[in-house]
């Protein structure tokens, strides 16, 4: 080993001391750093050096010199190979410290803040069995089996799973018997490299409050012998099973879905029980796969904001109105501004559904529709994409100035840069955040900011 350079293949003996935002251990090697996957703060590991850079490196543990106290035996068998999470190995308890140090260096190093109030990582539930929704790619072994799963850690190598322990259980016997059905029916699996074939994924969805369950096929075309017998035998076989789709991509994409989804059997949508409220969710409508810390940090932010009855309030990136609804019974007038067509329209109809007369949807984009605002709402709560917020959504809030801002992130480094912006010249105090955690066993956290106008 050199203590000047370092080469790919090399090997380097590193303690784990941290772990970065995507999930990897972190360590340091000469005063350079190192990320690990599958390593956990305390290891004392060998490492290979894979990809090297001047300044880091990314490695793969060869041996593990000494275990960290943090270190468990996960609970899934393919935990190792699997790509669906990277923190089975870490003991939960230390996952949420983990998270909730990932978003106070965040809003210090990003943010420009000094001591933020981060409170402890809110958990409703259990660290299994929590996710309403799974979405599996679909392929085929070299022996012709179908199989279903998730993608082996960076690689396109399918893992084949007949049961996940982080989705509900319900769903489990549906993951392990639909796909001997689609081989029994002889139907041609999507090949992504000569963009031949039909089924790509298999998407699954439960309401956990009403146990509801709808199943979609993600196809190529629409095109797929015997479906609509098959669907029937589905709805038969499954008493919880509501609905079977198809959903059409026909694109050469990484995406998931396509804008098209058509009802075979049953039901388009489930119903689902959301903070005292009836909901309809179709396949594809973004709803947060932990209901219980959705529900959570609702609650929070309910308690947070003390509402009085008289404010008015804007619910930016509204989507379904999972948020919006609970509130608008909480206000005088609640409006909803979201991008998505089918989104409003879904929005609306749990409104009526609900006997809420004091909301509005608009439909489009929020840097649009903010600043054409009539009035100044007291409220703003934002809940943007990954990306954050548009510049122009920032700018239109500093204008106008509203009492109170709450902003829901499901990315802390995008979250930091917002709130710098919105803090900026002290016009607005960060008074509290909320961590929660929506997918336990990774290393994604979301989290709740509370923004004062300064007087």
């Amino acid at each position: 080993m050199t203590n000047t350079n370092w080469q790919q293949g090399e090997l380097i003996e590193v303690t784990i001391a941290d772990l970065s935002d995507t999930g990897d251990g972190v360590g340091r090697y000469n005063d350079r750093v190192v990320f690990v996957p599958d390593s956990v703060p305390g290891d004392r590991v060998v490492v290979r050096l894979l990809h090297v850079k001047p300044k880091y490196a990314h490695g793969k543990i060869q041996e593990l010199l000494q275990r960290s106290p943090h270190r468990q035996r996960p609970s899934c068998i393919v935990a190792d190979k699997c790509g669906g999470c990277q923190w089975q190995h870490i003991n939960y308890e230390f996952q949420l410290t983990a998270k909730r140090n990932q978003v106070i260096q965040a809003l210090e190093r990003i943010g420009g803040f000094t001591q933020p109030s981060v409170d402890p990582v809110l958990v409703p539930g259990s660290p299994l069995g929590y996710r309403n929704k799974a979405t599996y790619p679909v392929g085929k072994s070299s022996t012709g089996q179908v199989q279903t799963g998730y993608y082996q850690k960076a690689s396109h190598q399918l893992i084949n799973l007949n049961q996940c322990p982080v989705q509900d259980s319900r769903l489990n016997p549906l993951l392990a018997e639909v796909k001997l059905d689609i081989q029994k029916r002889g139907w041609q699996i999507y090949d992504e490299r000569r963009h031949q074939g039909q089924i790509r994924h298999l998407g699954l969805r439960i309401g956990r409050r009403t146990g509801e369950i709808l199943l979609t096929l993600v196809v190529k075309d629409w095109h797929l012998p015997c479906i609509e017998t098959q669907a029937q035998e589905w709805l038969q076989r499954y008493p919880q099973l509501v609905g079977v789709s198809l959903n059409r991509n026909g694109d050469r994409t990484n995406a998931i879905f396509g804008s098209e989804t058509r009802c075979i059997a049953g039901m388009p949508y489930l119903h689902e029980k959301f903070a005292g409220l009836e909901f309809q969710v179709l396949p594809d409508t973004f709803f947060q796969v932990y209901t219980e810390t959705a529900e959570a940090l609702l609650e929070v932010i309910q308690s947070e904001l003390n509402l009085q009855g008289y404010e008015v309030l804007v619910d930016a990136y509204c989507g379904i109105g999972t948020l919006t609804l609970p509130l608008a019974k909480q206000v005088q007038q609640a409006t909803g501004l979201e991008v998505q067509a089918e989104a409003v329209q879904q929005a609306i109809l749990n409104a009526q559904r609900n006997g809420i007369n004091n909301v509005t949807f608009q439909t489009g984009a929020v840097e649009k529709l903010l600043p054409q605002m009539e009035s100044v709402p007291d409220v703003v709560l934002l809940d943007p994409p990954r990306k954050g917020c548009d510049r122009a959504v920032i700018e239109s809030l500093r204008q106008t100035k509203p009492q109170r801002i709450v902003y829901v992130s499901c990315k802390v480094a995008t979250l930091a840069r917002d709130l710098k912006l919105l803090c900026q010249d002290g016009l607005y105090t960060l008074t509290r955040v909320q961590p929660a955690d929506f997918f336990p066993q990774t290393a994604h956290v979301e989290a709740a900011a509370f923004l004062a106008l300064s007087q």
